[in-house]
């Protein structure tokens, strides 16, 4: 049966939700955020799992090779991924200003989306990942598997993207334990596949490769289900699946720069591993292994830019602008907590860390080495990324595309063919990382002010009111 609107009435939520234009707000940020850091990690296991079963059962070429093609993935992908974070800006807002109508079109025209762009990453991954690959200079005894690997991951993006859009509709009226529910069935049949198609069959990188894209599939099945089955506004109906030319426009107004500002990291992150790969073989297994431990504490601190995003964008539906203020304050202060913490943690824990992944002692050096100068300091990403969530949830996903690009991604550029240039050392490579981030913080504060601003000048003094 079609659902029935009442326009500009409150939408009614369920036990998995959170309401984040009441009550307290540190209780609801960690309610919201923890769950949310632990789907990330799962989904980081998927990867920790192709790599530790590579490193240990396929050898260090085969690690190289998945290690690898990490940054080109994200290069080719992050520009539809983007897409679904203006899926979360806009279901957050709808959701809370109670514009049922306007939430219920959005979501069918974000799962159409997905699946669409979906089957374009298929053509694009297989099609461009051999010249791209030799693009990077990757070497030749490791650009054959590394293709493998990205043609067989690519062929599974339709399920990652609807995932991610269907997930991304659920943290927006603020279900972070579903998503977490569905990776944990995923991830644990990930890791089972990995050492069945690795150690039983011999399948190198096509088993581990293989064993993602199924799990993949599992947890889109699961967040499509989970939608139809939602007895809220943003209920799927399969029947009605259609593309609403208004929201699909706003959806591509924050999602395309968002989508832009992670392809250009992706472009600086192509580089800086083009440039890893002229260290060798053994230096990228190590930088491999260090990005992804470095990527667990990334995730834990993601889950708050996430949660600023959403918080900020209900909010500002509601036209709550005092608890606007008192969100980004808790956000911030929650990252950089978390973000000292976990980083040096990380790094004083690097050897048996890395031991995980290879037993090479030149791959555990590289690694800590990498871990040092980028997961000690990196809080200030975590900082940069709670102004980008800001300014999003407000609606402006241009500004911070702007000050990423500039601030992040060029001056990483230009690091890495002047300072590099002239000190060309592995300390002297990953030092670009911090330092760009502690500029791009500096300036997203400023432009998030002034976007604030402008915000609050939108609102009439009918409108705004406090908490």
């Amino acid at each position: 049966m079609r659902f029935k609107f009442r326009p500009r009435t409150r939408v009614r939520r369920n036990s998995y939700e959170i309401n984040m234009t009441e009550g307290p707000i540190l209780k609801k940020l960690v309610q919201f955020s923890v769950p949310l850091a632990l789907s990330g990690i799962l989904q980081l296991l998927f990867n920790a799992a192709d790599i530790v079963v590579v490193g240990r059962f396929a050898g260090s070429h085969s690690l190289a090779a998945v290690g690898s093609t990490g940054a080109l993935n994200n290069l080719i992908v992050n520009l539809f991924i983007g897409l679904s974070i203006g899926v979360n800006v806009l279901v957050a807002r709808y959701y809370g200003a109670g514009q049922g109508k306007d939430l219920y079109e959005t979501v069918h025209t974000a799962i159409l989306t997905a699946a669409i762009c979906g089957v374009a990453l298929i053509f694009l991954g297989i099609g461009l990942s051999r010249p791209l690959l030799e693009m990077m200079d990757t070497p030749a005894d490791v650009i054959d598997h590394s293709v493998l690997y990205m043609r067989i991951i690519f062929a599974g993006m339709p399920a990652g993207m609807i995932y991610n859009f269907g997930a991304a509709v659920l943290r927006a009226v603020g279900d972070t334990q579903r998503p977490l529910y569905f990776l944990l069935i995923a991830g644990v049949i990930n890791v089972v596949l990995n050492l069945f198609f690795v150690i039983v069959l011999h399948m190198g990188v096509a088993g581990v490769a293989t064993a993602t894209v199924i799990s993949q599939c599992v947890s889109a099945v699961l967040v499509v289900l989970c939608l139809m089955r939602s007895e809220g506004v943003y209920r799927l109906n399969l029947k009605e699946l259609k593309i609403h030319k208004s929201k699909l426009i706003e959806m591509t107004r924050i999602g395309i720069p968002a989508g832009i500002q992670g392809s250009m990291f992706s472009i600086s992150n192509v580089l800086i591993q083009s440039t890893i790969n002229s260290f060798g073989a053994i230096a990228m297994a190590g930088s491999t292994a260090g990005g992804n431990i470095e990527g667990f504490v990334w995730t834990a601190m993601d889950a708050f830019t996430q949660a600023t995003q959403s918080f900020v964008g209900q909010n500002y539906g509601a036209k709550k602008m005092d608890r606007v203020r008192k969100i980004m304050w808790s956000c911030m202060g929650l990252v950089t907590g978390v973000g000292l913490v976990l980083g040096v943690s990380a790094y004083l824990a690097a050897r048996p860390l890395l031991g995980i992944y290879s037993s090479d002692p030149a791959v555990i050096e590289y690694g800590r080495a990498r871990m040092l100068l980028v997961c000690v300091p990196y809080f200030t990403c975590g900082a940069m990324g709670i102004f980008v969530g800001g300014m999003r949830g407000l609606g402006s996903s241009l500004t911070p595309m702007i000050n990423t690009v500039f601030s992040v991604c060029v001056l990483r550029v230009v690091w890495v063919y002047t300072v590099f240039a002239l000190w060309s050392t592995w300390e002297v490579l990953f030092l670009s990382y911090p330092v760009t981030w502690v500029v791009a913080s500096v300036i997203g504060g400023i432009c998030y002010m002034v976007i604030k601003k402008k915000a609050v000048a939108r609102l009439t003094p009918q409108g705004a009111r406090s908490q």
